[in-house]
């Protein structure tokens, strides 16, 4: 007995030895440093391992100051305080090392942060009119988070800025490729026209050995770009083009087999968040022709091999795509009203007489079977079974109203029932032979069914299919063997309209009303007027019963359609899917020709016309000397000095006219902001008109009464000049509103010329 004693206080000292850690654990935490707290917590478990209690709380206590400072974190990062959830993030390294939900959220900050830095360069890149590039790095950071809200926008400004701007051709292109040149070539051999344009713009040329050098360009181009004047080569001489470098482009023939083996492939994943995949695939396949598309319908992937420009154009249809659908919320009432009326007059009197023997209390004997004998008659007699006269002085009132209000949220194009009721039981038997007798059960649906098809249109107004139908139970219906069925009512409506958002319709109409008259007379004396009724008994019964609906649709989201789908896509053309348009800068008349023997020779002096022209003096001489010796001559031969040529002086002459528009980038609602515009290209400006296109809604142009559109006069001037126009912001509105120049006309020098702005103002609206 002692040593049990003993052995009993042994343990109850350990526990109340270990008690005192967890309490002073259990005030730490409460009141002070959580994290120091936990720390000291660690190391007395890491002191004492055999204490699985202590272990326990330590481990319950971690987890939750970490889930605390993971929903502070989450908190502060929403507000924008990203220091102080990295603060906590750290936090939780310290006392929970390797803790995945903050390694996780450590790299959500950084990828924020990354995120951020690019879409502060594409803004910049987007100010400085490099629209292309400014979309690269809205595509990256829509790569790794696609729901990216501030990159959405800045993707929409983007592609219908690049929309707006498809006739443009690629400005992506810097150093030799945007040099102007002036190139005047009749009847030229294709590697002279290609060693002109190595001599104007430093640019090296490689050609598949299967290209024609000797085939014949005539050409005649004036202060147009590298660039433009190879998309011009490409397209005419059935030849394609890769860039290598900087200044560095390979050619070769524009066939099927050197494009297989030259144009490069890129794979590019799409990880869809609203639009069906098998949709996206059908999209891909219908209007860009790539064959290899993989879909993922479990991740909503999708995955496109083909050319960088196909992939771009199906990134631009995917993104018009992928739009969440419409839903809407449903507010049905259903009201079924229903009023009886029975009223029950006058007298019952018997109806039956009858004949036959009666024992001696009067009740009636049951007579033996067989034959009567009528001989012995005297113990039949007249009698009336109930005797009684019955008053009846009834009427009965009942109103009956029956309310269902569901609301139901549903999706654009989908079907939403609704059942109020009951499900009745109906017993089937189905007897087999020498199997027996066996018996299923099948439910009916009774009571209120309401099948409802909503479809969300652009303009807000919502287009419904509705089917209602209310059946009741008539009556009880006995079958063969026993069975059970009911005799059901039912009443139906089906209809399509067509409401605004909140509007109320109301669906009424659907009456059932019956009236019943019974009468129980005396023979003969019921029929008489007036006094009949002393003689008989009328029961009428009046029903009627009304189906109400009302029906309320509010719209909760709307389809949001892209930017990009409201502006027409360049998709390239049946064997170039997704290549840029053949297009060219705006430039002075008669800048370009494509013209045979007999044309006229234009003169240019833009920069590189002295060396164009020499090159095809160069190139005329390296002609007639191989009509002479065409097996001594290549391309590397010496050409004749360029001295013995003749050089036509430059002669003086005004620029391609550019307009520009500029302007803040933030304004506070409710101010004032002005859009400066630039006119540069020399020459005497005698005026002219710039059309600036913004948003009505948030700002207003000062001095105009149409909305969404102002015209400003171009003042007179010499070789530049620049105006501005004004802006009013709308008190209230914040966010973020486009200014952008349509079309300009110009006169200069005596001629009206039709200039294409550039630039445009993204003035963010701060409350």
């Amino acid at each position: 007995m002692p040593r049990v004693f003993l052995l009993l206080s042994f343990v109850l000292l350990a526990g109340c030895a270990s008690n005192p850690s967890m309490e002073q654990a259990r005030a730490d935490l409460a009141t002070g440093d959580q994290v120091a707290a936990l720390g000291r917590l660690a190391a007395e478990v890491s002191a004492t391992p055999e204490n699985r209690e202590l272990r326990a709380f330590y481990l319950r206590q971690r987890e939750r100051v970490v889930l605390q400072r993971l929903a502070a974190a989450e908190r502060a990062n929403r507000a924008g305080q990203t220091e102080e959830a990295a603060r906590l993030y750290d936090d939780i390294e310290r006392f929970a090392p390797g803790d995945p939900r903050a390694g996780a959220g450590q790299l959500a900050l950084a990828r924020q942060a990354r995120h951020a830095a690019m879409l502060t360069a594409a803004e910049t890149a987007f100010k400085a009119g490099d629209a292309k590039t400014a979309r690269a790095e809205v595509a990256r950071v829509l790569a790794e988070d696609p729901e990216h809200a501030a990159a959405r926008a800045l993707d929409g400004h983007l592609q219908a800025a690049l929309a707006e701007a498809n006739p443009a051709p690629d400005v992506a292109l810097r150093g030799p490729f945007a040099k102007p040149v002036t190139l005047e070539f009749r009847d030229a051999p294709l590697r002279i026209v290609f060693e002109a344009l190595s001599r104007a713009a430093g640019l090296n040329f490689v050609f598949d050995r299967d290209v024609r050098p000797e085939a014949k360009v005539t050409l005649f181009v004036r202060n147009s770009t590298v660039d433009e004047v190879l998309q011009l080569l490409t397209a005419t001489q059935k030849i394609e083009r890769k860039i290598l470098n900087a200044n560095s482009v390979l050619i070769y023939p524009s066939t099927p087999a050197k494009t297989k083996e030259y144009r490069e492939l890129v794979t590019r994943s799409f990880y869809l968040s609203n639009a069906d995949v098998k949709q996206a695939q059908a999209l891909v396949r219908t209007l860009t022709k790539s064959r290899d598309v993989f879909v993922d319908e479990k991740l909503r992937l999708l995955v496109i091999k083909d050319t960088p420009e196909a992939v771009a154009l199906a990134e631009r249809l995917l993104s018009s795509l992928d739009v969440a659908e419409p839903e809407v919320m449903l507010e049905v009432e259903v009201l079924e009203v229903s009023r009886n009326k029975v009223i029950e007059l006058g007298l019952d009197f018997p109806d039956q007489i009858g004949l036959g023997a009666l024992d001696g209390t009067g009740v009636a004997r049951t007579l033996a079977s067989g034959v009567v004998d009528l001989r012995s008659r005297g113990d039949l007699r007249p009698y009336v079974a109930n005797p009684a006269l019955l008053l009846n002085l009834r009427q009965e009132d009942g109103d009956t109203s029956l309310l269902a209000n569901p609301r139901i949220r549903v999706k654009n194009n989908e079907e939403a029932k609704i059942h109020i009721g009951d499900k009745l039981p109906v017993f089937t038997t189905t007897a087999t032979a020498n199997v027996g007798v066996s018996a299923s059960v099948t439910y009916l649906d009774v009571g209120l069914k309401l099948d409802v098809k909503p479809q969300v249109l652009l303009s807000g107004d919502v287009e419904i299919k509705v089917g209602l139908e209310v059946s009741n139970i008539v009556k009880e219906v006995t079958g063969p063997s026993a069975s059970l069925a009911y005799q059901v009512g039912t009443r139906t409506a089906a209809t399509v309209l067509r409401l605004k958002n909140g509007e109320t319709q109301i669906l009424a109409g659907l009456l059932q009303e019956e009236d019943r008259m019974v009468g129980n007379r005396v023979p003969g004396v019921g029929d008489i007027p007036l006094i009949g009724r002393l003689f008989s008994s009328q029961k009428d019964t009046n029903n009627r019963t009304e189906i109400v609906l009302l029906i309320t649709p509010r719209v909760i989201r709307n389809v949001v359609v892209p930017t990009v789908a409201r502006a027409e896509m360049s998709a390239g053309t049946e064997t170039n899917i997704g290549a840029e348009p053949l297009s060219l800068r705006p430039t002075a008349p008669g800048s370009l020709s494509l013209s045979g023997d007999n044309s006229p020779v234009l003169g240019g002096n833009g920069p590189g016309a002295l060396a164009a022209r020499m090159a095809q003096r160069r190139a005329q001489a390296l002609a007639a000397r191989a009509a002479a010796a065409p097996e001594a001559v290549n391309p590397g031969d010496a050409a004749p000095d360029e001295g013995e040529f003749e050089s036509d002086p430059p002669e003086p002459s005004a620029g391609p006219l550019a307009v520009s528009v500029s302007g803040p980038s933030e304004v506070t609602a409710g101010g004032s902001v002005e859009v400066s515009i630039a006119i540069s290209g020399g020459g005497a400006i005698a005026g002219g008109e710039v059309t600036l296109q913004y948003d009505p809604g948030r700002i207003e142009a000062a001095g105009t009464t149409t909305p969404g559109s102002v015209t400003v006069t171009i003042p007179a001037g010499q070789d530049t000049v620049s105006t501005s126009a004004s802006f009013n912001t709308r008190a209230g509105s914040i966010g973020t509103v486009r200014i952008a120049p349509v079309s300009a006309r110009v006169e200069r020098d005596g001629r009206m010329e039709t200039v294409s702005p550039s630039g445009s103002v993204n003035l963010t609206i701060k409350p």
